[in-house]
């Protein structure tokens, strides 16, 4: 009995992880047209979240996925220019909790309650433009990068910016 209980609660962990895996939606795009090549330096232009204690945290996060892909910071006219924007909304769920279990044959599922709860959401957007044309040229965005608690918050911010410069500087074809 006890290797049942244990095998469950193994499965029901590891489905948890692959659920809070898939949760976050990383997403990024950028200019086809653009030579990424020519671009070695960056500056900061923005970085607006709602709470400014994250500022520094989506900075040092973008600055580390930068400075990996060989690019150096410059204080003002960069090759490119950074503008890293985080926004969050109460999202609403429903939770249902059945209070009985009649059976389908007699009578249905018993006496059900649905709540409406709320979650906050929180999306990371960065943007980096071509200093000297102001264009856009690469995106990339995270959504569910909040969970409430902000130790977990910070390892899924770094996860998340990771993740959207995994594949940068893009390669055409």
């Amino acid at each position: 009995m006890k290797r049942e209980h244990r095998s469950a609660t193994i499965f029901v962990i590891g489905l948890l992880v692959a659920v809070s895996a898939l949760a976050m939606e990383v997403r990024t795009d950028f200019d086809h047209h653009a030579n990424f090549s020519q671009y070695k330096t960056y500056s900061w232009a923005k970085v607006d979240t709602p709470d400014p204690l994250w500022n520094d945290r989506v900075k040092e996060a973008v600055d580390r996925a930068l400075t990996a892909k060989g690019f150096s910071q410059v204080p003002a006219g960069g090759d490119v220019s950074v503008v890293a924007v985080g926004t969050t909304r109460a999202k609403p769920t429903l939770r249902t909790f059945y209070d009985g279990f009649d059976g389908w044959m007699w009578g249905g599922f018993g006496n059900a309650t649905t709540t409406v709860e709320n979650y906050t959401e929180g999306t990371l957007v960065v943007d980096l433009f071509d200093t000297n044309t102001k264009h856009l040229i690469w995106r990339g965005s995270a959504s569910d990068v909040l969970s409430g608690k902000p130790e977990k918050d910070e390892k899924k911010l770094e996860k998340a910016v990771s993740k959207m410069f995994e594949h940068f500087p893009p390669q055409l074809g």
